[in-house]
């Protein structure tokens, strides 16, 4: 069974790190469903002691890319191999909500070729424009033909709990070709309906709102940064014990099983 923790900034990646996380998906911008993540955070998470795969998303919206979002991507994934990361997650659709599969056979190929140039081959991670998609099995079918190890999805559902039923029928198509990566809202309270399905692989933000300790004790330093939108309220962090209570029923679980 396998944690992975998505995270935007540096306190997450050590948040997640100290709280048992197996693998790190290193974003920007969670609040947009994450976004490519700045050349100084992919350097910070390089010498993590887990897998790091990286977001390589140039912009909040919808994944039909135009010819320079997609050189974009295919720089990105070439500084995550240079890096020294262990993966990327990447994703493109045309706009009848179809997966984009030559678009996304260029950049398999791409990241195949800058994972041979370092001698380590990249993981491939298919995002959640799947969950966009409007037959999701047959883009589960276009994803294991691309050669992607896994796809992140929440069974196309907003929160994968509604979805369950959707991630059950993907778990028993890809019949071991393919990991069925479960996220979006999942949680320690939860996280056991998945694993009943046979989903050995969970996403999650661990996440809860977050106030710096200036900001608790002072509220007029506080208003004056969310007045030059230096701030927001409802600011998140990752959430360390939220990550530790999740790993120790997957842990639990393991244990149950074996």
């Amino acid at each position: 069974m396998t944690l992975e923790i998505c995270v935007d900034d540096i306190a997450g990646l050590d948040a997640a790190i100290a709280g048992g996380a197996d693998r790190v998906e290193l974003c920007a911008a969670l609040a947009l469903g994450g976004l490519t993540p700045s050349p100084s955070l992919i350097a910070a998470a390089a010498s993590a002691p887990i897998p790091v795969h990286l977001l390589a998303r140039p912009r909040e919206g919808g994944f039909h890319y135009t010819a320079r979002e997609l050189a974009m991507i295919a720089s990105d994934i070439t500084a995550a191999a240079e890096a020294g990361l262990a993966g990327v997650v990447i994703g493109a659709t045309h706009t009848d909500h179809r997966l984009d599969t030559e678009t996304l056979a260029s950049l398999v190929a791409h990241a195949r070729s800058a994972g041979t140039a370092r001698r380590v081959p990249l993981s491939l991670t298919l995002h959640r424009a799947i969950d966009l998609c409007a037959d999701i099995p047959v883009a589960l079918d276009a994803a294991i033909a691309l050669g992607f190890d896994r796809v992140l999805t929440s069974g196309g559902a907003p929160k994968a709990i509604d979805g369950l039923d959707m991630l059950a029928t993907l778990q028993r198509r890809a019949d071991g070709r393919i990991v069925i990566l479960a996220g979006s809202g999942i949680d320690a309270d939860n996280v056991a309906a998945f694993l009943d399905v046979g989903i050995v692989e969970i996403h999650a933000s661990c996440g809860t709102i977050a106030s710096d300790l200036d900001e608790v004790t002072d509220a007029e330093a506080l208003a004056r940064k969310r007045r030059f939108g230096f701030t927001t309220a409802g600011r998140r962090r990752t959430d360390i014990d939220r990550v530790r209570a999740l790993k120790a029923v997957l842990t639990d679980m393991l244990h149950q099983a074996a």
